[in-house]
């Protein structure tokens, strides 16, 4: 046995690493990105901003000026704290930190899977609660389970991937009035939802909000975002790593995310394009379509693992969820731009003539 089979944690040798699938000269439509690059007239200003990075230093330990750069791109008073995060991912991991060995995280299945990954890694204990049978909240089975299991984190995504839709608001908020947990409302998808909860920060001092800049155009600056009161905030900042937000991140964000009028007008392209596929897609016959308030859809679809292999075979990729547990024959597709979306319509389609 090798040296690295005896020193690992026996929890961790059991698991598989997080797969990216290659997509190299694909149509991509697999990782919830925005499809729309940088317009050209902006490339040569940034590319000048950039020139004014000192990368010979330490980044801002505080990244005092993106926290207002993303205060007021997101409309963020300046009663609530933000803490910022290389991706939303190690915020997930910082929250899970902040709790006692053995306590527990609560989510809703199917949800993110880096709940369950990151409770693993800490050695929390994790606990899914099912949705219903079209992917709502079960209300009685959450409080149940809160009063059960009483968990330390209770997670939300709101919208949830992968099913892209919403859950019933008062649902939401009684979970919230019937716990001591800190309920984490996971808004990664905020841009193309019709509802939030960043306001409801000011009635419950056990509630926070994620949020990232990957779905909004800005996947590889690797950000996120932990939105919650000034004395929470406070005290989950001690166990963020120092510099944890680079100088290239922090100087691009400065400059991009300061463009709000074009992340507005990108994220009303995909509102429209959201619209326009789901209804081809609800067109095929063959396929359940799901609604969406995310900036993808989820669908069944018969043979859907010989769909996934047909689609990729011509150059388009999307996410095959049809083998994960509640997920039988479901597929999801990111929404991008009108080209790609119909390409890929057009794809499915001739698989099903």
């Amino acid at each position: 046995m090798s040296f690295i089979n005896n020193w690992l944690r026996s929890d961790i040798k059991a698991i598989n690493a997080y797969h990216v699938p290659a997509a190299d000269n694909m149509i991509k439509l697999d990782a919830m990105e925005s499809p729309f690059a940088l317009p050209d007239e902006l490339i040569g200003q940034y590319l000048a901003y950039l020139a004014d990075a000192q990368l010979n230093r330490y980044p801002n330990p505080g990244a005092d000026e993106l926290n207002q750069t993303l205060r007021e791109l997101m409309d963020i008073p300046d009663e609530f704290g933000v803490l910022l995060g290389n991706g939303s991912d190690e915020l997930i991991q910082l929250l899970a930190l902040a709790c006692e060995t053995n306590d527990t995280i609560l989510s809703v299945e199917p949800s993110f899977v880096m709940y369950d990954m990151i409770a693993k890694f800490t050695r929390l204990n994790y606990q899914g609660v099912a949705l219903t049978k079209d992917y709502q909240l079960d209300l009685n089975k959450m409080l149940e389970a809160v009063n059960t299991h009483k968990p330390k984190l209770i997670f939300i995504a709101y919208p949830n991937n992968p099913t892209g839709n919403t859950f019933d608001r008062k649902a939401i908020e009684k979970i919230i009035q019937s716990t001591n947990a800190m309920v984490i409302l996971d808004e990664a998808y905020y841009a193309y939802a019709a509802d939030s909860f960043l306001m409801d920060i000011a009635k419950y001092p056990n509630l926070v909000v994620l949020r990232t800049v990957s779905k909004i155009g800005f996947a590889g600056l690797r950000l996120g975002l932990l939105i919650g009161s000034k004395d929470t905030v406070a005290e989950l900042d001690k166990l963020r790593l120092p510099y944890n937000i680079n100088t290239l991140t922090q100087v691009s964000a400065n400059f991009l995310l300061k463009e709000k009028s074009e992340i507005n007008n990108n994220a009303a392209i995909i509102l429209k394009q959201r619209q326009i596929l789901s209804k081809a897609l609800t067109q095929i016959k063959e396929l359940s379509v799901y609604p969406s308030q995310a900036n993808f859809i989820l669908f069944k679809a018969p043979k859907a693992q010989a769909l996934f292999d047909y689609l990729k075979d011509n150059g388009v990729l999307i996410k095959n969820l049809s083998s994960a547990p509640k997920l039988m024959d479901c597929l999801r597709v990111t929404v991008g731009d009108n080209a790609q979306n119909q390409q890929f319509i057009q794809i499915v389609k001739k698989f099903y003539d």
